[in-house]
C-alpha cells in the first residue's frame, strides 16, 4: 500500500488519485470515479470532489493508498 502525505486538512479523491500515479490526468479521474471503480474505506464512492482525511485509504484497479498528514 502506497502513502499520500498531504499537507493540507484534506485532499480531493481526484488530486489523490493523480497524486498517486493511480491515474495519469484529472480526466481520467473523473472518468474511473464516475464509473464507480474507485473506493474509499472501502466503499464504492463517485463523488471527484469527495474529500480524504488523514488515515483515509482509497483503491483503485487493485491499488491500495493510505492518506497521511504532516
Amino acid at each position: 500500500m502506497e502513502n499520500i502525505q498531504i499537507s493540507d486538512e484534506y485532499i480531493k479523491l481526484g488530486q489523490a488519485l493523480k497524486l498517486a500515479g493511480f491515474v495519469s490526468s484529472g480526466v481520467e479521474a473523473k472518468i474511473v470515479i464516475q464509473e464507480g471503480e474507485v473506493k474509499v474505506n472501502g466503499e464504492i464512492d463517485t463523488r471527484r470532489g469527495k474529500k480524504l482525511y488523514p488515515d483515509d485509504i482509497f483503491e483503485y484497479n487493485g491499488q491500495k493508498a493510505c492518506v497521511i498528514g504532516i
